[in-house]
């Protein structure tokens, strides 16, 4: 969804999932999530993130006046 949102904005779009997974409040305590950057050649990067607490939703932030749209529905291309 960060990509559909923003486009890509390279390594930003780590602080954006983020904040989109605290805006749709799936993140509990104790958790996981895996990210991975992928850059221009050969560049990558990976990061494991644990949840030290429980987050509520915020009220502010890149997401919050519009998380409620989110995931949009892509339709699958039908090729001719």
């Amino acid at each position: 969804m960060t990509l559909y949102r923003w486009g890509n904005t390279s390594s930003s779009s780590l602080w954006y999932e983020i904040g989109y997974i605290e805006a749709k409040g799936r993140m509990k305590k104790g958790e996981r999530v895996w990210q991975i950057g992928f850059g221009s050649g050969f560049k990558c990067n990976s990061v494991v993130w644990k949840c030290n607490r429980n987050i509520e939703v915020p009220k502010t932030g890149a997401w919050a006046y519009i998380i409620h749209k989110y995931p949009v529905f892509i339709p699958e291309v039908v090729k001719l």
